[in-house]
């Protein structure tokens, strides 16, 4: 019996171990199964993300531009006078040699009709000179025969042959006076023509400057009465900033929006710059001008236009935030272990400015300390640059200087690193080719697939060691400066 009862208990001892590695193992697959296919990262809540994606990206260089009437012609009075009738409203379609308007002509209509009769005058003048010539050649004659038979003096002769010249001068100064008559009555008569304003052009009336009784003085500078434009073409003067002409070309696709119609655009290309430029509160402003069809006259005159000029798009690519190219986590203690850098270097430099104060003579007052500590105080980008540009035996070496890129260049690709997070929060550094940049978004042209998710920054600012408030801002911290942001 008690034999019986021993294999018994061994039996159930066997089983209760067995069942213990059996749970064990169990337990082991259990959390191998979570780690592996439901555990996140806990940081990967902290990350901002963005996926992979198709689209389309342009880099651009705005200004503000003002439509103007590619022809136009101020149309203005040549002669004096007041304005007796106007023909045409604004708006109004016109043809070229379509009456405008008519200035009253009665003055240059009483100075043709003198000059004209005192060209009658002289043209009977002329007539009777005429006579006297033929009168003079006769009696010329009639002494040249007379002088051959002896019936008459030498001097009879040549008295007649003076009168017969005398005529003849007598009567091509009336022709030259005659001819200078005839000049004055085609002036007169082109002033009476002016009095009558015809279209120079055939367009729109735009603009009239000058109303129906006004009086007109053109004896010093034409006045101007009205404005025609061909509103078919229109020109965009676009003002460039000196920063952004340089990454202009000709012939660069453009397009622009304008207040009333911001949803829709109208594409050119650029046609000149203009190299002279505009001051204004010594900002330089180059104008840069382009033409647009306006069939439908949609665009009018002085309209305010926001123009764009493309200089670089890529369509159907692959597009992620330009914030997610090298980004870097930051590692723990990895923040105050910088923002401690400088502070050493602040004490290191007071340190040696006391040491040199000490061994001048110099009294370690603490005005001293405070100039001391100003000489000694450098911005962290200035000791970078510092130390950058001086070689291994501490010499300043020479950084070529890079230049802006030409106008037209093309976008030459890049590397970059991202940051790619999976399913599980996990982060993965990739090296990656990019294209076209607009400072918001970057084209990929190597290294990622449509769909993955890279870090474009933290969501929330790093808390430090300092006291807190209750929003978890540092105290003395701006404001907002709890918020999410973006880290490069």
């Amino acid at each position: 019996m008690s034999r019986l009862l021993t294999s018994i208990g061994e039996s159930f001892s066997f089983l209760r171990r067995r069942s213990i590695k059996i749970f064990l193992a169990v337990l082991i697959i259990a959390i191998v199964i979570w780690r592996f296919f439901f555990h996140q990262n806990a940081d990967a809540n902290n990350y901002l993300t963005a996926t992979v994606e198709r689209g389309e990206i342009q880099n651009l260089v705005t200004a503000m531009g003002v439509l103007q009437p590619r022809d136009y012609v101020d149309v203005g009075a040549q002669v004096s006078g007041q304005v007796k009738k106007l023909t045409v409203v604004v708006g109004q379609q016109v043809k070229s040699g379509e009456l405008l308007a008519e200035i009253d002509a009665t003055v240059y209509r009483a100075k043709v009709d003198g000059i004209r009769a005192q060209l009658l005058n002289l043209q009977a003048q002329l007539t009777d000179r005429q006579a006297q010539l033929v009168l003079a050649k006769i009696r010329v004659d009639r002494q040249e025969n007379l002088f051959k038979d002896d019936a008459t003096t030498k001097e009879a002769l040549q008295t007649a042959e003076a009168s017969y010249q005398s005529a003849g001068a007598q009567l091509k100064a009336l022709q030259a006076q005659l001819q200078q008559t005839e000049s004055s009555l085609r002036a007169e008569e082109a002033n009476l023509e002016y009095a009558r304003i015809y279209a120079p052009i055939s367009g729109t009336v735009v603009s009239i400057t000058s109303r129906q009784g006004q009086t007109l003085n053109a004896n010093q500078q034409a006045p101007t009465i009205m404005r025609i434009a061909d509103l078919s073409t229109m020109t965009v003067q676009t003002q460039v900033s000196e920063a952004d002409i340089g990454k202009l070309h000709l012939g660069m696709p453009v397009y622009f929006t304008t207040l009333g119609g911001q949803d829709y655009r109208w594409y050119s290309k650029l046609d000149r710059v203009e190299p002279t430029p505009q001051v204004t509160n010594n900002v330089v402003l180059y104008n840069a001008l382009f033409e647009v069809p306006n069939d439908n006259k949609s665009l009018m005159t002085s309209m305010t236009t926001q123009v764009f000029f493309i200089s670089a798009q890529a369509r159907d690519i692959l597009i992620i935030p330009a914030s997610a190219l090298n980004f870097k986590p930051r590692k723990p203690g990895e923040t105050a272990d910088k923002k401690s850098a400088p502070q050493d270097r602040k004490a290191g430099g007071e340190q040696a400015s006391a040491k040199e104060n000490e061994k001048s003579g110099a009294p370690n007052t603490e005005e001293n300390k405070a100039v001391s500590a100003f000489q000694n105080k450098k911005p962290d980008a200035q000791q970078a640059v510092e130390q950058s540009t001086q070689g291994a035996d501490g010499e300043r070496k020479r950084r070529p200087r890079r230049g802006p890129p030409a106008a037209g260049e093309e976008v030459k690709s890049r590397p970059a690193t991202v940051q790619v997070i999976d399913e599980k929060g996990n982060l993965t550094e990739r090296n990656i080719v990019v294209g076209v940049s607009n400072r918001v978004q970057v084209q990929v042209l190597e290294g990622l697939q449509e769909g993955e998710k890279v870090v474009s920054g933290l969501r929330q600012v790093e808390k430090s060691t300092g006291a807190q408030g209750a929003g978890g801002a540092a105290i003395g911290a701006p404001p907002g400066a709890g918020g999410a942001r973006q880290m490069r």
